[in-house]
């Protein structure tokens, strides 16, 4: 058993979409209209991941004040490094995670506002 997707609020989906694919190398697996409304079924792969992203529509235009997602990453430092070149807002540079020793952790946000966590394993 797994999860398929997970449901991440945006404002935007051509802008969350071409966050996803250009700053994190996400595949887009469906992009189809939903109904009359303008919104679109949007899903995304990560690469080597199991579960898949799905956006849905933000409620309000308040971003994530705690994290909404944490993607684990071989190497926390190099892939913090190039989010931070291609301009993403670093929230956290990475650093050791207080409730595990061992485990590196950065956050970033993304185009959404979405606050996130890079983990390594």
């Amino acid at each position: 058993m797994h999860i398929q997707f997970a449901e991440l609020p945006v404002f935007d989906q051509d802008r969350a979409k071409a966050f996803y694919t250009d700053q994190l190398a996400c595949q887009l697996i469906a992009d189809e209209p939903m109904g009359d409304s303008g919104w679109r079924w949007i899903e995304l792969a990560f690469p080597h991941a199991v579960t898949n992203l799905h956006f849905v529509r933000r409620a309000d235009a308040a971003p994530s004040a705690e994290p909404v997602l944490v993607l684990v990453d071989e190497n926390v430092e190099a892939t913090t490094a190039a989010l931070k070149a291609r301009g993403v807002e670093i929230v956290t540079e990475p650093q050791e995670a207080p409730w595990q020793p061992g485990r590196t952790v950065a956050e970033f946000r993304d185009s959404e506002g979405n606050r996130m966590v890079l983990a390594s394993r």
